[in-house]
């Protein structure tokens, strides 16, 4: 009769632990989760010991294990930033929304990794649902950010085994995934059909993770949304340009450490300090990853030529008009004079490529030097080597949702700024025009396809064609109807690649 019974609880979806609604065990005890109509849903779940005390700094260790039945029913506080209301450093948990009704189901698995400039952001921001019924699992993993995830110091490489520090953030990525690998079948999730997407800084760390051998095996696809990270490293911080060596970023953070807790700072001190002493601000020393030999091996773009990647298919794309989001910052003085501070001997030749507007406006043709320098080239180029180099299919995207803005308006000739896309795929746009909801369906449809099989394209779909260098085509993903078409602006990014090599020919 108890078989009986058990067999009946799975028929309807009651097929976790012990036959009770919503239960799971995991690494580390039982979850209880919400059971909804459709799907099941899991916040808050622990991957790692909470990062504190002697942790801090340090790689996530093995999560603690609990007695009884954990409730997993709320976000977990967000990582430490801003003014650390709503947060905490004990924030290594992620969420699972799952719609499978057995364990057996191998659904594909979409792991979201957050943006906020590798200073902010958290898994709480996003709803998982509506992509889970889609036909997929939805997993939301958080990392540590700002300084408490990125700081590197002479002193912490020297207590570490592989001599390196900062890129907590990224192993906490890592242990998040590895988490996913060891328990996402108990979900009715395929650990073998994993996909990684992400947005801005979470788009360049989905790259990352594509580019660090710590992450091999873990998934089997990568979508980066404004992401990429494939400039040089530069003691100065530049959209682009932001990696450093592990040797310059120890020394601008040691000077940092001893401007702020003085020249005989020690590390038990610094760990013992407030947290809200230690954050750090968005980018800039401290809170970027660094190419450590280690997490990060090497300049990405060369491991890229040198084939030295995990090769996996990838959907990768940027928005049409990211400039509005990130104007310069640097420098002072006009539009040319900050280029010229930048882009030195490359400065005509950009300034030719990216051009003003007749009145001497920075206009959206001057405005997508940044995009490219950004994201654009950061995709483009991940595109080329990567069909060049490597077996993964590759789909490229350009996004450009936005209205004909009239001639007399303030917005005249803007496109879609940074970040715009991100409502779009997890199905609630700011605007809701019949367009707009079209656009949200369109790209739901691409990306659970591709999750699903490596290929975006589906029924009912617009076909969208697998990038190749022979004949480059992008998907224009827009509302009124996506298509393929050239690459924008490809000339300009051809100059662009010009600097870039140039660049990496001075380190």
């Amino acid at each position: 009769m108890r078989k009986l019974l058990l067999l009946v609880a799975a028929a309807l979806g009651l097929w976790a632990c012990a036959s009770v609604p919503g239960q799971v065990k995991v690494t580390g005890g039982t979850i209880q989760g919400l059971v909804l109509d459709d799907m099941c849903v899991y916040k808050g779940i622990p991957f790692a010991a909470p990062p504190v005390g002697e942790l801090r700094w340090k790689a996530p260790q093995p999560v603690v294990a609990w007695e009884g039945v954990k409730e997993c029913q709320a976000f977990a506080p967000n990582p430490m930033q801003g003014n650390g209301e709503g947060c905490s450093e004990d924030c290594l948990y992620l969420n699972v929304w799952t719609p499978a009704k057995s364990p057996k189901e191998k659904l594909p698995v979409m792991v979201w990794i957050y943006g906020g400039g590798f200073a902010g952001g958290a898994t709480s921001y996003y709803d998982g649902a509506l992509l889970a019924r889609k036909g997929v699992i939805l997993v939301s993993v958080a990392y540590r950010v700002g300084k408490l995830g990125f700081l590197s110091l002479p002193e912490l490489s020297a207590e570490n085994a592989n001599g390196v520090s900062g890129n907590y953030g990224l192993l906490d990525q890592i242990a998040g995934l590895q988490w996913v690998k060891d328990n996402i079948a108990k979900f009715g999730g395929d650990p073998d059909n994993v996909t990684i997407f992400g947005e801005s800084a979470g788009g360049i760390s989905v790259s990352m993770l594509c580019a660090s051998p710590l992450a091999k095996g873990l998934f089997q696809r990568a979508i980066s949304q404004s992401g990429g990270s494939f400039g040089p490293t530069n003691p100065q911080s530049y959209p682009g340009e932001n990696m450093q060596t592990l040797a310059v970023a120890q020394e601008a953070n040691a000077a940092w450490a001893r401007g702020a807790f003085g020249d005989d700072y020690t590390l038990e001190q610094l760990r013992a300090a407030d947290a809200k002493a230690v954050m750090g601000g968005f980018g800039g020393s401290g809170g970027w990853p660094v190419t450590d030999g280690y997490v990060i091996p090497d300049d990405q773009y060369k491991l890229y030529e040198a084939g030295k990647y995990n090769d996996v298919d990838v959907l990768i794309g940027y928005n049409s008009d990211e400039g509005l989001s990130f104007g310069f910052s640097f420098g002072g003085g006009s539009h040319e004079d900050q280029v010229r501070a930048r882009y030195e001997d490359w400065a005509d030749a950009l300034l030719a490529a990216y051009p003003v507007e007749a009145d001497g406006k920075v206009g959206k043709t001057a405005r997508d030097l940044t995009r490219d320098a950004a994201f654009g080239w950061q995709t483009w180029a991940w595109a080329r080597l990567q069909e060049q180099t490597g077996k993964g299919r590759v789909w490229l995207y350009y996004f450009d949702q936005h209205p004909d803005y009239p001639a007399d308006s303030p917005r005249y000739g803007q496109g879609s700024p940074h970040g715009q896309d991100v409502a779009y795929v997890f199905g609630n746009p700011e605007e809701v025009q019949p367009t707009d909801m079209a656009l949200s369906g369109w790209m739901m449809d691409y990306w659970t396809n591709f999750a699903k099989t490596g290929d975006p394209n589906g029924p009912g779909l617009p076909a969208w064609p697998r990038f190749v260098n022979s004949a480059p085509q992008t998907m224009v993903l827009t509302g009124a109807g996506c298509h393929a078409a050239p690459v924008p602006s490809e000339a300009a990014l051809k100059v662009l690649d010009g600097y870039f090599a140039w660049r990496r020919s001075q380190e």
